[in-house]
């Protein structure tokens, strides 16, 4: 049976940070958006609260912007081997995060197959962002539920890999999870836990245990 990898973005596959810090570092407004990561992350504000916020940072965003962001991002080591290795074994990857999609969604270029996030407008910016399409916690488990639909596995065919409480509600309804850099919050939910920045060690720990 085909099993299905779903991979958070922030603190997880980014180490140590997040794409709206990534983006914001472009235009010289890091310091502003990694205290809004903190208040989100701390659930002083909600994720539409939070996209609000951004959204107003980044009034002079530029596709180019998001281009050198994306390109200088602090990266795990090996993410485009273990999406290759588990394509080639015949398993599905993706990546669901609450970041912006059009940061997200580049990840596609190196071997997800499904890229999901919070749906921003157009660059540059002429909308208003539209809450209804920011992620949360919760939608996490909705989007994983229609990829098994779309990719004809089940929830106990998932492993989850996250960093933070925004993973908690996904690693609660599969059986396998890797918390990757992540406090005792989400470690003490995990199945296994992995400190570092290569990927392929802690998707070992999955395929040892497979």
């Amino acid at each position: 049976m085909a099993r299905l990898h779903l991979f958070d973005l922030d603190g997880t596959l980014l180490h140590g940070s997040s794409a709206p810090v990534e983006i914001s570092r472009q235009l010289g407004l890091e310091a502003e958006t990694v205290a809004l990561d903190q208040a989100v992350g701390a659930g002083h504000i909600s994720p539409p609260e939070y996209a609000e916020h951004v959204y107003a940072l980044w009034a002079d965003l530029t596709e180019a912007h998001v281009v050198a962001a994306f390109a200088a991002a602090p990266w795990l080591s090996s993410i485009q081997e273990v999406w290759a290795d588990i394509r080639g074994s015949g398993d599905y990857c993706a990546v669901v995060s609450l970041s912006p999609s059009f940061f997200v969604e580049r990840l596609a270029e190196w071997g997800a197959h499904a890229t999901h996030g919070s749906r921003f407008p157009a660059l540059p910016f002429t909308e208003p962002v539209d809450p209804t399409g920011i992620l949360s916690a919760a939608a996490k488990v909705l989007i994983a539920d229609r990829l098994c639909a779309e990719f004809g596995v089940e929830r106990a065919d998932c492993i989850a890999y996250g960093d933070s409480m925004s993973d908690k509600d996904l690693f609660a309804v599969v059986p396998v999870s890797v918390a990757i850099n992540a406090d005792h919050h989400l470690t003490d939910l995990a199945t296994h836990s992995y400190v570092g920045r290569d990927l392929s060690d802690a998707y070992q720990l999955v395929q040892r245990a497979r």
